[in-house]
């Protein structure tokens, strides 16, 4: 492994800070699970290495009225092991549980594994699916970026160089809401999406049509997509199959999948509207029999 520096900062101000200084010689980490692997490997080679988990605003995990707030560096144990989130934002729960085994989890987080930015990535659609804000400082201050907008291309995101992901903010859901994360993967080769979907949704009083709906997709294009026609097709939409069969004939159409070792691009094509309409019912069983705080 290449030699480089370490620094571990404990305000937000101090690593925006070293950041800069070091205009792009240096890398964040929240967890390290591929950052370390990136260094080891040569794929990365950075000067300095500055360690967020000590910053108390990377570290927040909080729910109330106004929603919910993660921050960047909590690792994955704590989301899924959180009731509010289990109950509430159900497919970031689903996500961040299948992201690696134990050890991994104890360690990576979903701001790391959305900075990381690969296509592939499994809490990103989820992300898109529940609305999550991207809050980013750097050398000029703050900004906010809706997560379907962070990733730019495989592994390129629209963070500047001194600027970091701070944290993810949620709208709070209302009731009669539900949402759920799937993927397909091949098990006797690797454990990366061949196709992963999140989606969620608002249903009205009687549970028996749709107010609004989200969907976002994983794995089929350059970077994660929200299905935005798809989604807009259902709302007003009485639940049924007819009306969630034309929302996965959408979300078909608009995906731009490769070819390699884990799917075919005809097979991942056929996969997302199989994935879109079993997350979308399972959004929707949650949605009627998930008591909302």
């Amino acid at each position: 492994m290449r030699d480089f520096e370490y620094e571990a900062p404990v305000t937000l101000d101090a690593a925006v800070s070293l950041l800069a200084e070091h205009d792009g010689r240096a890398r964040p980490l929240a967890g390290g699970t591929d950052l370390i692997d990136h260094v080891r490997t040569g794929r990365l080679k950075p000067d300095l290495v500055v360690d967020l988990k000590k910053i108390p605003e990377l570290n927040v995990l909080e729910m109330g009225a106004g929603g919910l707030r993660l921050g960047a560096a909590v690792p994955c144990w704590r989301i899924y092991g959180h009731e509010g989130i289990i109950r509430d934002y159900s497919a970031l729960a689903d996500s961040v549980r299948i992201i690696g085994g134990m050890q991994i989890q104890n360690r990576a987080s979903v701001g790391g594994n959305l900075c990381n930015s690969g296509p592939a990535a499994d809490s990103t659609p989820a992300l898109i699916a529940l609305e999550a804000n991207c809050v980013i400082a750097g050398p000029n201050g703050r900004r906010e970026v809706p997560a379907e907008a962070f990733c730019t291309g495989p592994n390129m995101n629209v963070l500047s160089r001194g600027e970091l992901l701070v944290e993810l903010r949620f709208p709070p859901r209302p009731p009669k809401s539900g949402s759920h994360y799937r993927r397909f993967i091949p098990r006797n080769e690797m454990d990366i999406a061949v196709v992963g979907v999140g989606a969620a949704v608002v249903l009205d009083e009687s549970g028996e049509r749709f107010v609004s709906a989200r969907i976002g997709l994983g794995a089929v294009a350059a970077t994660p997509l929200f299905a935005r026609d798809a989604s807009d097709l259902l709302a007003g939409q009485p639940v049924s199959e007819e009306a969630i069969r034309r929302a996965a004939a959408a979300a078909r159409a608009i995906v731009r999948p490769i070819d390699d070792k884990r799917g075919t691009i005809e097979f991942r094509i056929h996969v997302t509207g199989v994935l879109v309409e079993r997350v979308l019912w399972m959004a929707v069983d949650r949605a009627r029999n998930v008591p909302h705080s």
